[in-house]
């Protein structure tokens, strides 16, 4: 498999758009016709839009694009330009008079690098639209991923600089499944291993990991530090065809990729959320197979943000920071 990102999966198309002044950027995933959408939310901060019609026992189940942000809550803004995109090419949830094209979004919070003031907007959203294509993606500090930054405990002057990453896997009979993800997370972002890729970074001179897991040992009477702008937001896809049930359970399942590669992960100064879609394309499958290889994406494409990044708003990147 020559493409080892989201894009493998035929039909799908990812777009990125950002302002690297800010910086801040979003990324949109553009869905192939009849896709299942479904949706997980473990962080105690969440950003969201569109998340309860993903939900089963409500009425609409197809999918046409999920928006990734920056800008906080501003950032929900650009999925305004995405159904504009969307409705001029009248793709969308026909309601008799037009469409209403389906676009659910997450944000991360990205306000603390840079300029707070460069935010996400309908006009980005809309061109990170018109630049999605079925390209491998482009992966580092690009789109949502622009402003992102790991390793939260200190504040953003001591964290590592993050991004976007992808993965692909492919499975027998022609099935896959895929991630990609936008990664800001508090904890640190570990190897296979445990060894840290990415993190805080210890003060006051911040040239060596401060081991995030470790030091949370000795503060569990203390009252809560770090910051509340954190979160890893991303999508896994597959062309298996699932339920609309069946897919909300792989989303489920996919918040395990982020427990292997985040530490920790889900605490409530997190918004952690993934969203879940499944084309149909490739045949019915087995849902507990392809959950347990969206963790596995997911855990992928959490480490390949932090190893495709590029310091940027005077941050460094993990490999340049001591264990």
């Amino acid at each position: 498999m020559n493409n080892t990102t989201l894009t493998a999966l035929d039909g799908f198309r990812v777009g990125h758009a950002h302002n690297l002044e800010g910086p801040t950027g979003c990324t949109v995933v553009l869905c192939p016709p009849g896709t299942i959408g479904g949706v997980d939310q473990r962080g105690g901060a969440p950003g969201t839009r569109e998340t309860d019609l993903l939900r089963p026992m409500h009425l609409v189940e197809h999918v046409n694009a999920i928006l990734l942000a920056g800008g906080s809550a501003y950032g929900l803004d650009a999925a305004g330009g995405v159904m504009r995109w969307l409705e001029e090419r009248q793709t969308g949830y026909s309601v008799g008079l037009g469409v209403v094209p389906i676009v659910p979004a997450a944000i991360i919070f990205d306000l603390d690098v840079g300029d707070p003031a460069v935010r996400p907007d309908a006009a980005m959203g809309y061109a990170a639209c018109g630049a999605a294509n079925g390209d491998p993606v482009v992966e580092g500090c690009v789109g949502a991923g622009a402003g992102a930054r790991v390793g939260g405990l200190f504040g953003p002057k001591f964290t590592c600089k993050s991004g976007i990453g992808s993965a692909a896997i492919e499975l027998a009979g022609g099935l896959q499944v895929a991630a990609l993800m936008a990664v800001n997370a508090l904890g640190d972002i570990v190897d296979e291993g445990g060894r840290i890729l990415a993190g805080a970074r210890l003060p006051p001179d911040g040239d060596r990991f401060a081991g995030t897991l470790s030091l949370l040992r000795q503060m569990a009477a203390m009252p809560p530090i770090g910051t509340g702008g954190n979160t890893i937001v991303g999508v896994v896809a597959t062309n298996a065809a699932l339920t609309r049930e069946g897919v909300n359970k792989v989303a489920q399942m996919a918040q395990d990729g982020l427990a292997r590669a985040v530490r920790p992960a889900h605490t409530l100064l997190d918004g952690d959320t993934i969203f879940a879609l499944a084309s149909g394309a490739g045949g019915p499958a087995n849902v507990s197979i392809v959950g347990a290889f969206a963790a596995e994406a997911a855990a992928q494409a959490v480490r390949q943000a932090v190893r495709a990044a590029t310091p940027l708003a005077g941050l460094p990147v993990g490999s340049k920071i001591r264990s």
